[in-house]
């Protein structure tokens, strides 16, 4: 599951915000993945790469949301305000949102019971 500020759902819905910077100890998401935003549904991880911030552009910034790589590097620091100390890494997570007929949660098949005759 990927949380996300209530300001970024609606750049998610409409397909405009597919990306993600996050500083995390370990890689979490593998691309393939599927998983989960509350608020927006289910997306398809495409990508999780190591990434340096001082090295994101504005064209980075805004698949993220942000109008420019220094506002997207500030709200990093003010979301991660000791993830750089601890020497956690930044990653970038690229997603899409999957289309309403994949919405739905996947349901585990059943296994026919075998009845005794």
């Amino acid at each position: 599951m990927l949380l996300f500020k209530k300001k970024f759902l609606p750049a998610i819905r409409r397909g405009e915000k597919t990306q993600t910077i996050r500083l995390w100890k370990r890689r979490r998401l593998r691309g393939g993945q599927r998983s989960y935003i509350p608020g927006a549904g289910y997306i398809r991880v495409t990508a999780v790469e190591e990434v340096e911030l001082e090295k994101l552009t504005d064209a980075d910034a805004r698949l993220d949301g942000f109008d420019t790589a220094d506002a997207l590097r500030e709200e990093i620091r003010r979301l991660y305000p000791s993830g750089l100390e601890a020497g956690h890494q930044a990653y970038r997570v690229v997603f899409e949102l999957l289309p309403e007929s994949e919405q739905k949660k996947r349901s585990k098949q059943k296994k026919p019971r075998k009845t005794s005759a």
